[in-house]
């Protein structure tokens, strides 16, 4: 497990089912999206396909966004960065897509075409609003 992420942090990374928003790059210009997320151990999980599955494919260096609010007040918040590899493996593919299903309660072929990626946690910061 990375020292990168606090206990408090790691509980509330697990805790509910947040929106995380993903940074890749190409050629230099960033680009950023929503995506959904397990974590555990140090590894982000998700699924994706697209433009960010093409800019990990490039650039594999990576940073996500995570934010929880309550009534549009935000509670807390949190940086990773780290690096994304796609997981080229069907069984580990299917469990992180079975993961990520169970967790934002979506269907098992609802989104088919994504494919896995886990990002290593290098470093992170994490703030709360109390």
């Amino acid at each position: 497990m990375t020292d990168a992420i606090p206990e408090a942090a790691a509980e509330r990374l697990t805790s509910g089912a947040h929106v995380a928003h993903l940074a890749t790059s190409h050629e230099d210009r960033p680009h950023v999206a929503p995506v959904w997320y397990t974590y555990g151990d140090g590894v982000i999980e998700l699924v994706t396909a697209g433009t960010k599955l093409e800019n990990i494919r490039r650039n594999p260096r990576v940073a996500l966004s995570v934010q929880d609010t309550d009534d549009g007040e935000a509670q807390w918040g949190m940086t990773l960065r780290g690096t994304a590899t796609v997981v080229e493996d069907d069984e580990k593919a299917g469990a992180v897509h079975r993961r990520i299903d169970d967790r934002y309660g979506a269907d098992a072929d609802e989104w088919e075409e994504n494919v896995a990626v886990r990002i290593d946690v290098g470093s992170a910061n994490y703030w709360t609003y109390d």
